[in-house]
């Protein structure tokens, strides 16, 4: 280890940029809810369990959402998700 170290040129923040559309919070939940969640994401060989709960939540706001829309503009929100989803998987790629 050096002695001195030179951070005149760091910068504050996170190392990890957060992608478009994401939010940092801090969220508190019970013990066995979390666990149900990761021991989910480790019997699937792997994952993410925050991109679960993600989507936990989102099929629950999309179901809300059913029941007070017309069908016809759920599908089409729906559509439009899934494409914008699969698109990005090719941006990436």
């Amino acid at each position: 280890m050096k002695d001195e170290y030179d951070f005149s040129g760091g910068r504050r923040g996170a190392i990890d940029p957060l992608p478009p559309g994401k939010t940092r919070i801090t969220i508190r939940l019970d013990n066995d809810v979390l666990d149900w969640f990761r021991d989910q994401v480790e019997a699937a060989g792997g994952g993410n369990y925050q991109t679960l709960i993600n989507g936990v939540l989102r099929d629950y706001i999309v179901g809300q959402r059913a029941e007070s829309e017309p069908h016809g503009e759920l599908l089409e929100r729906l559509l439009r998700r899934v494409l914008r989803e699969e698109l990005a998987g090719y941006d990436a790629a």
